[in-house]
């Protein structure tokens, strides 16, 4: 009998705590339905933005020996920046390397990267040059 009189005391005090489920008002319930509709999906990332070039350059990286061993990989991506930079005619910022290149050249650490790397290059409208893994690497 003792233990059943201190489980009720227990229950009763959680709700003289005000311990209950929040609710909502109807109108509140609408707004939040309303609000969800009203968002615009959002917009897919466009592919193929007005490709005015595209080329495919097998790009050598054995310059990234000559750093000390520590660097190879951070060299490795620089010398594939300025090949990409003198090749496309482009400028020092207009470069971005996909994270799929970035990954091939540092899958096997910072030491070992690969000494040449096949990469398909796109140039757009706006100037903008991108590189990705050619297909089949």
């Amino acid at each position: 009998m003792g233990a059943e009189e201190t489980e009720k005391p227990k229950k009763a005090s959680e709700e003289d705590k005000g311990i209950e489920e929040p609710t909502e008002s109807p109108g509140e319930a609408e707004k939040a339905e309303e609000a969800k509709e009203e968002k615009p999906a959002p917009e897919k990332k466009k592919e193929e933005e007005e490709i005015v070039e595209e080329r495919i350059y097998t790009v050598p990286l054995g310059k990234a020996w000559i750093v000390p061993r520590k660097k190879h990989s951070p060299k490795a991506m620089r010398t594939l920046r300025g090949f990409i930079r003198r090749h496309m005619k482009a400028d020092e910022d207009s470069v971005r390397i996909s994270n799929e290149v970035n990954e091939k050249i540092w899958s096997r650490g910072i030491e070992k990267p690969p000494r040449k790397i096949r990469v398909r290059v796109t140039k757009d409208a706006e100037g903008i040059v991108t590189v990705r893994l050619a297909e089949g690497d």
